[in-house]
């Protein structure tokens, strides 16, 4: 009898210690568990914040252009672009400016949704950064240097950069630009197209398309 109670015991003490150990095992298998790893994880596209209020800019860029600007066209580039990438989420992990500096190496079902939507990315993220609440800024040391001997002078750079973006029909850009030798020239793009894309660097740029603008100066594309 007491051999019974001692062999009923040491099951007894194994079935309560299998009984706890179970849920301590469940939980690390399901944290080892493929499906619920984050690693795998791409991280997308997101709209950066402006680097100043949408009223920084007035009177030249009144607020509410450049909420809708910021939060409606640009925030649709954005989702356009997750949106083409996402057949081939390993394009996540470039730059806008990547995706665009060598078209040529895009999937071809794509290649045109990106270069409109990486480039719109690319192209506004670049365009805040080049205005400033601070007015009456101007080029100094090297750049002023590369103006001068390029265009002349300040001023003449100013009528020329504005010319070329009277002259930009429809919709599209207008860049100061180097290239690789580090000679500046004024180019027009259309549409989103980006200088990065023909191997340029932008320095200046200026958006012409009419939402830019539209609100405040209407057909007048020489006020603004």
């Amino acid at each position: 009898m007491k051999k019974n109670n001692k062999v009923f015991l040491i099951l007894s003490l194994i079935a309560i210690s299998f009984i706890l150990l179970i849920p301590s095992y469940l939980s690390k298998a399901n944290n080892n568990s493929p499906t619920t790893s984050n690693k795998d994880e791409v991280e997308k596209f997101t709209l950066k914040p402006l680097p100043y209020k949408y009223n920084a800019l007035e009177p030249y860029i009144d607020k509410k252009t450049m909420q809708i600007h910021h939060t409606k066209h640009q925030q649709a580039y954005v989702d356009n672009l997750n949106k083409a990438l996402a057949k081939y989420p390993e394009l996540y992990k470039k730059t806008a400016e990547e995706l665009i500096s060598n078209t040529n190496a895009l999937p071809l079902d794509i290649k045109q949704a990106v270069i409109n939507n990486a480039g719109g990315v690319s192209n506004h993220e670049f365009f805040w950064t080049v205005m400033s609440p601070e007015h009456n800024q101007k080029p100094h040391g090297n750049l002023l240097r590369a103006i001068n001997d390029t265009f002349g002078c300040f001023d003449k750079f100013k009528e020329e950069f504005s010319s070329k973006a009277l002259s930009n029909f429809g919709s599209g850009w207008t860049w100061l630009v180097k290239d690789s030798n580090n000679k500046l020239s004024i180019m027009n793009t259309a549409n989103q197209d980006s200088p990065i894309s023909l191997s340029y660097t932008p320095i200046l740029g200026i958006d012409v398309w009419e939402h830019a603008y539209y609100l405040k100066y209407q057909n007048r594309r020489a006020e603004y």
